[in-house]
């Protein structure tokens, strides 16, 4: 009892020291002019993540000469969670038949359904099994400036060659926001811009790569704009790569860019490896063009997907909000798979039709 009270006369005590705030104080709070306070600089720096010790780390000059990399398709067990041996048997694919570099976790990958952990494993994964084989570019980019740069850092420290970064989507930002964005990220090793208004909702304009192109680690942009935006950059130096698998041939040949981003080298990766390498080829561009068109009839990774099961070298399973193909346009690529030559296609089992329930879909994983 002697000590609460004790504790008591402490708190009466305190409390009569308070300060007291006059009228005129009050008065003057209200009235004073509000400035704005001076914004923080932070520098540009990453530490602990950077380190220059990188087994695979590779120049930008290496970056900017490939010539096909594939946006490699990310497979999935029933439960959702990664298949790796089907993964690897992807890849395996695509250094055979002479692609140059992976594209992992992007759009095709499927990185915007991924958990930053499940994206930097597997980066991780694909560079310790395959970085001395083929170049590997990390999807690492956000509408958040905050996880594009923490999962660049991470990226490159467990040893990915390259980033690959979008601009600010659904939020979107001004263009100077978006010149601060990129370039947060750019400092920290070889970086690929990508541009697809059709996803972002917004353009990164050409004055905006010519500022981003002064950095030592720019390696060039993935454009899906289209052919007279190339021949922007081709004309000025900037490397370019072709964003759309129906004008990649067109972009190679006649408007000088470096070659293709692809996504249909997922599934004839012969084929979109001898249009970028044999030089001007209008027959075989045709004769690709009919499954380009069925490949992205739907937002893609849909076809895809679709495609690969059918294939055989996937399993049939899809993560929500991705459903596949419709019976109808899964029988119209068996006959697809016909024309152009089975032996065009990756894996060794028949193609076949699907029935709906053979499909699983996965909404939580």
């Amino acid at each position: 009892m002697a000590t609460l009270q004790s504790c008591s006369v402490c708190l009466r005590e305190s409390a009569l020291q308070l300060p007291r705030h006059h009228l005129t104080d009050n008065y003057r709070s209200r009235t004073a002019k509000w400035k704005c306070p001076r914004a923080a600089v932070i520098p540009n720096f990453h530490l602990p993540m950077r380190s220059f010790e990188v087994k695979n780390r590779t120049s930008v000059d290496d970056i900017k000469s490939l010539r096909l990399i594939t946006a490699i398709k990310t497979p999935y067990l029933p439960d959702g969670r990664f298949d790796l041996e089907a993964y690897d048997a992807l890849v395996n694919m695509q250094i055979e038949n002479g692609a140059e570099g992976v594209i992992v976790g992007g759009t095709t990958g499927e990185g915007q359904l991924m958990s930053w952990d499940e994206h930097i494993m597997l980066i991780g994964h694909t560079i310790n099994c395959y970085g001395g084989s083929i170049k590997v570019i990390g999807n690492t980019g956000s509408n958040s400036t905050r996880e594009a740069i923490h999962a660049t850092e991470q990226g490159f420290a467990v040893g990915m060659h390259a980033a690959l970064h979008i601009n600010p989507y659904y939020g979107k930002t001004s263009l100077e926001g978006l010149v601060s964005h990129l370039d947060s990220v750019m400092s920290m090793g070889p970086t690929i811009v990508y541009n697809v208004p059709s996803r972002t909702g917004q353009d990164i304009p050409p004055r905006v790569i010519h500022r981003l192109a002064q950095s030592s680690n720019f390696a060039g942009i993935k454009e899906c704009v289209g052919n007279d935006r190339v021949d922007q950059y081709t004309g000025k130096g900037i490397v370019v790569w072709s964003g759309n698998d129906d004008e990649c041939h067109d972009s190679r040949w006649n408007h000088g860019a470096t070659g293709v981003i692809s996504v249909t080298s997922n599934l004839v990766p012969g084929l979109m490896r001898e249009l970028m390498f044999g030089g001007k080829n209008p027959s075989l561009n045709a004769k690709i063009m009919p499954l380009v068109e069925w490949l992205f009839q739907e937002p893609n990774p849909i076809g895809l997907n679709t495609a690969l099961a059918q294939l055989g070298v996937v399993r049939p399973v899809f993560r929500l909000p991705y459903v596949p193909l419709p019976l109808a346009k899964r029988v119209e690529f068996v006959n697809l798979v016909k024309q152009i030559g089975r032996e065009n296609f990756v894996g060794e089992k028949d193609v076949k039709v699907l029935d709906d329930d053979d499909f699983v879909l996965v909404s939580r994983y």
